[in-house]
């Protein structure tokens, strides 16, 4: 009973302290209270608010930096995928330019058959008795392909077919020791044997004394022997080696092929190899 009544003199004394202060506010007494209020409790409202005001801040930062790390992996992940589309588009470049210098080499050539393969594997190394510098095209007797058919690409001779399966070759390169070649320097028609080396590099060989041939100069297939058709661009000759003592001048040759970058070959279906040697044996019942 008695905290009953002490709770409603409580209230009584609150209601009338709110009417008292409500109508000495009307009456113009309460500014300089308020005043009085206001710099008691400005520097706890200033803090409030700045530490609101911080938070507010340190929130929008976070915001930034997860976006700023959500659009640096956007553009490293569309940076990366124009590299490769770049890199697809280069290539695809490169091998339609080869096709069109291919292209115009066959247009070039309008009385040879040619039959266009893919480079699909190659083996340069060695064996126990031979240096290998072979490669591996997908055509092969299905397509028209024979043993010992030359093969080429735009800029010369690549080699000549060993091989054959129904739908894949192989191709000896002209790089190879094994590779021999009757060719002609196209200036002076100055005649010899190109040859393959160990290195994978040529040279021309038994070229006769007396006879000039000179650094840069052009060397083609000569035809002779029938292994390979004539006129074939083999290489340019960058040195020549003579000596009086010798009967013969070699010289080193550059094949204008390149063997590192083989993807693309033409194989000449319309020429078949005839090996006069075969032509020239001695009839039956003679010496």
């Amino acid at each position: 009973m008695e905290t009953q009544n002490r709770q409603g003199l409580l209230l009584a004394i609150f209601a009338a302290l709110i009417i008292l202060g409500f109508a000495l506010d009307r009456l113009g007494y309460m500014s300089g209270v308020r005043v009085a209020l206001q710099t008691v409790f400005q520097p706890a409202e200033s803090a409030v608010t700045g530490a609101a005001q911080r938070a507010e801040k340190l929130s929008e930062q976070q915001q930034t930096v997860a976006q700023l790390i959500e659009e640096n992996n956007t553009l490293k992940t569309e940076a990366n995928r124009l590299l490769i589309e770049n890199i697809q588009l280069k290539e695809l470049e490169r091998e339609n330019e080869r096709l069109r210098q291919l292209l115009n080499y066959t247009r070039n050539n309008p009385g040879i058959n040619f039959e266009a393969a893919s480079v699909v594997g190659q083996v340069i190394g060695s064996d126990p008795n031979n240096f290998l510098y072979t490669i591996f095209i997908d055509v092969g007797a299905n397509d028209g392909v024979a043993k010992d058919m030359p093969v080429v690409t735009h800029r010369g001779l690549v080699g000549r077919v060993t091989q054959v399966g129904p739908n894949s070759s192989q191709v000896l390169l002209i790089i190879d020791p094994a590779s021999s070649v009757n060719a002609l320097v196209q200036n002076s028609r100055v005649q010899g044997i190109i040859n393959g080396e160990l290195g994978g590099t040529l040279v021309m060989e038994r070229i006769p004394q007396g006879k000039t041939v000179s650094p840069g100069d052009l060397v083609l297939t000569s035809g002779l022997g029938g292994n390979f058709p004539d006129k074939l661009v083999i290489g340019q000759i960058t040195e020549v080696f003579q000596r009086d003592l010798d009967l013969f001048q070699t010289a080193r040759v550059r094949s204008t092929v390149d063997f590192g970058d083989l993807s693309t070959v033409l194989v000449i279906t319309s020429f078949k190899p005839n090996p006069f040697k075969q032509e020239l044996q001695p009839a039956e019942g003679q010496n």
